[in-house]
């Protein structure tokens, strides 16, 4: 017996978000942060 897996979202690949302009995402996500927090150094002497 297979069992069929059913969601009521539909698959993010099958239907992907619409295209939303950078700015606009910028206003309501602010600004893109690292991924990690710069270690001591880095902040001492501020290099990115």
């Amino acid at each position: 017996m297979s069992m069929i897996f059913r969601s009521s979202r539909p698959d993010g690949w099958s239907s992907p978000r619409p295209y939303s302009d950078p700015s606009y995402r910028s206003m309501s996500h602010g600004k893109i942060l690292p991924m990690e927090e710069p270690g001591f150094f880095e902040r001492l002497f501020g290099r990115r």
